[in-house]
C-alpha cells in the first residue's frame, strides 16, 4: 500500500469527522460509508464521558474537529513528501498511549501506519473507544489496513519498537522494559506563556484557551506564566472571565475547592477569580484549576531557563521568545509539531 493510497484514505477519514464539530451535525452524503458509521460515531461521542468522566462532548467534539482540520491531502502531502517514503517491509511497533485528553495517541497511530508499519496498540483505560472505532472506519475505507492495525489488552508482545507515552514514573518503567528495543519513551511535560503586559485583550482571552482547553489535563496546556515584575493581573483576569463557566463542571469544580483548600491550609497567598487560582511558584506543574506564575527581570533570563528546562517543556506561548506558539493555539498543532521536539517519523523510517 502506498504512500499516496494512504494519504487518500485518512483524507477521507478527516471528511468524516469534519461533520460532528456541532451538536448538531449534518450528515455529508459524500462521505463514503456514513450510513454504517455516522450514527454510531455521533453516540460515541455523546456518551463518551460515561467511559471517562473529562471527556465532555464539547472536549471530545472540539479533538475531532482539530482532527479533521489536520487530515487533509494537502497537510498530509505537506508533512510527509519530505521523507521521500517508499513501500518497505513492515516492523511492528507497539503503542502504549496516554488516555488524558481525547485521541491524544492519534498522531503516533497515524505516523505508525504512513511510514509503512504495523501499530500493536495498547490504549490507555482512560481512552478505549475512540481510537478502536476510527480504526475501524479506516479499515472499512481501506481492508488493506487491517493488516497494519492490531489492538491488544495484554502485555506487549512480538513487537519490534515501541513508542510509550506515560508520566515521569511510568517512564522508568517503560525506559527498563523496554530497554532491548529502538524506542520513543515520553514523560511529563507542560507548557509556559511569556507575558510582557503588553499582551491585547484579544491575546489574553486566547491564553485561556491554552489553560482551560482539555480541564488544563494536555502537556499543551499552559500550566505556568512568566511575568514582569509588577505585572498587572487585573486584565488576565478580566479576559479569562470569559471561561468562568468552567466551573459548572463538577469534577473541575471539585478540583478547584480541594486544591485552593490545600493551598489556603499552607498558608500560600493566592490570586483567585472564582474559578481559577494563581500560585506564585517555580514549579512547571500546576495542579487543575491553578496556574503557577513567576516573576521575571529580563526577557533573556527566561529564554536561558527555558532553554535549560527544555525536556521538561512541550510549549511556549509568547510575543516575546522566537519559535513560540500563538496565543490560543496550544491544542491545535500541526502535523509536523511533534510530541517532546522528537521527529517520529524519522524514528519510524529508520527501523
Amino acid at each position: 500500500m502506498d504512500v499516496q493510497h494512504k494519504i487518500k484514505s485518512f483524507s477521507i477519514l478527516g471528511r468524516f469527522l469534519d461533520q460532528f464539530r456541532s451538536e448538531n451535525p449534518v450528515k455529508n452524503q459524500d462521505v463514503p460509508f456514513n450510513d454504517d458509521f455516522f450514527d454510531k460515531f455521533e453516540s460515541l461521542i455523546r456518551i463518551s464521558q460515561s467511559y471517562n468522566g473529562w471527556f465532555t462532548e464539547d472536549q471530545v467534539r472540539f479533538a475531532v474537529a482539530s482532527w479533521a482540520d489536520a487530515l487533509t491531502e494537502d497537510n498530509l502531502n505537506k508533512w510527509l513528501t519530505p521523507y521521500g517514503i517508499e513501500e518497505r517491509n513492515k516492523e511492528t511497533v507497539g503503542l502504549v498511549l496516554a488516555g488524558n485528553i481525547p485521541l491524544v495517541g492519534f498522531h503516533d497511530f497515524l505516523s505508525v501506519l504512513m511510514s509503512g508499519n504495523k501499530a500493536l496498540i495498547k490504549l490507555s483505560s482512560n481512552d478505549q473507544v475512540l481510537l478502536p472505532f476510527l480504526a475501524k472506519y479506516l479499515i472499512a475505507i481501506n481492508p488493506d489496513f487491517s493488516d497494519y492495525i492490531e489492538f491488544t489488552e495484554g502485555r506487549l508482545q512480538d513487537y519490534d519498537a515501541v513508542i510509550a507515552t506515560g508520566s515521569n514514573n511510568t517512564s522508568r518503567y517503560f525506559e527498563y522494559y523496554f530497554r532491548d528495543k529502538p524506542s520513543i519513551i515520553r514523560k511529563n511535560r507542560n507548557s509556559v506563556a511569556v507575558l510582557s503586559g503588553d499582551e491585547s485583550e484579544s491575546q489574553l482571552v486566547a491564553l485561556g484557551e491554552d489553560i482551560f482547553r482539555y480541564f488544563g489535563l494536555g502537556c499543551r496546556n499552559v500550566s505556568k506564566l512568566f511575568v514582569p515584575k509588577g505585572y498587572d493581573f487585573q486584565p488576565l483576569f478580566k479576559a479569562l472571565y470569559e471561561y468562568r463557566d468552567v466551573i459548572e463542571y463538577k469534577k473541575y469544580a471539585n478540583n478547584y475547592d480541594y486544591n485552593k483548600a490545600v493551598f489556603l491550609m499552607s498558608n500560600f497567598q493566592l490570586l483567585d477569580n472564582g474559578f481559577l487560582t494563581l500560585k506564585e511558584d517555580t514549579a512547571y506543574s500546576s495542579p487543575i484549576s491553578s496556574v503557577f506564575y513567576e516573576y521575571y527581570d529580563n526577557v533573556e533570563s527566561v529564554v536561558k531557563r527555558i532553554s535549560d528546562d527544555a525536556e521538561q517543556l512541550q510549549c511556549v506561548v509568547s510575543n516575546l521568545i522566537d519559535g513560540s506558539v500563538g496565543f490560543g493555539q496550544t491544542q491545535k498543532p500541526q502535523l509536523w509539531d511533534y510530541a517532546d521536539n522528537v521527529d517520529t517519523m524519522k524514528f519510524l523510517l529508520s527501523l
